[in-house]
């Protein structure tokens, strides 16, 4: 009794971290919607990294209430669920008409007919509460794991670039963190289906900030253009290291100046030849020269 006692204890400890930190990282992306507030454009940002997290938030929200006892579970998914359903709806607001097209399809067949068919399968078709917990679980595991799959990408990119612009240290230290509290938190509530993901999603963290060790002081850098041709390839392949959270990749304003050679030391600005405006007296087109005074 006393090590049950214990170990509610610990999961509530590893929970009430994991709600912090993943409170944390749920609001990473506010500076990009406020920026994209200020400009009222979506810019080059895509909506497939909230969709996804809300998505994940759902799901893992459904999960808890249909097993019980996780209340530390709803109360995160649950703000999840209301932060990502802000920054979809400012997408919404912000987006091009093609952009809001694509994003609405994709809300429509994942987060309407995905979710919808997920419970009709596990509260209609499987009839015990047990076996309901277990198939939803381990759907919740398999979604989990593939997305966890995602930042794979991004790991290749550093290896071939040999740079790590496109992976920041500090979110994957703490999207790290969140595995290892959430992993935590599954463990000591006995429930395998949260603690494997996070194994996954620590070993990647893992990856991440040692890779960010080997390549931060290697000195090269991406090409410029290849970095905005790539940003919704990040946006789409990094979303989540937890089954709480997204992470974002921030696309590169180029701005192109025209450069003017200065004139030669030698040169007196006063002395140059001067080419008026052409007139056109008498239907006739005229161009005057001041010459050059001589020296």
């Amino acid at each position: 009794m006393e090590f049950m006692n214990n170990d509610h204890f610990l999961a509530s400890i590893f929970g009430i971290f994991g709600n912090i930190i993943s409170f944390l990282v749920f609001l990473a992306p506010v500076p990009t919607f406020y920026r994209i507030y200020k400009k009222k454009s979506t810019q080059s940002f895509q909506s497939l990294p909230y969709q996804v997290s809300l998505f994940s938030c759902m799901l893992w929200l459904y999960y808890a209430w249909i097993k019980g006892d996780a209340f530390l579970l709803i109360t995160i998914n649950s703000f999840g669920c209301v932060v990502e359903t802000i920054y979809i709806s400012m997408f919404f607001t912000y987006a091009t008409k093609d952009k809001r097209i694509s994003a609405t399809k994709l809300f429509i067949a994942m987060n309407v007919a995905f979710f919808s068919s997920i419970i009709i399968v596990t509260k209609f078709v499987v009839k015990s509460h047990g076996l309901q917990v277990s198939v939803l679980g381990w759907i919740c595991v398999a979604i989990s794991v593939s997305v966890f799959a995602a930042p794979l990408m991004i790991v290749a990119r550093v290896i071939k670039t040999k740079s790590v612009e496109f992976m920041p240290f500090t979110l994957s230290f703490f999207l790290t963190i969140s595995a290892v509290m959430w992993f935590g938190y599954g463990l000591f509530k006995h429930d395998i289906c949260i603690a494997i993901p996070n194994v996954v999603g620590f070993f990647l963290g893992m990856v991440q900030m040692i890779l960010y060790g080997v390549y931060r002081n290697s000195g090269e850098k991406p090409e410029i253009g290849k970095w905005v041709n790539s940003s919704e390839q990040q946006l789409k392949a990094v979303v989540v290291m937890s089954p709480l959270g997204v992470s974002e990749v921030h696309p590169v304003d180029v701005m192109l100046t025209e450069s003017v050679a200065p004139l030669p030391d030698h040169e007196d600005p006063s002395k140059v030849t001067k080419v008026e405006e052409p007139s056109t007296e008498d239907g006739k087109c005229h161009v005057e020269t001041t010459p050059r005074e001589s020296v």
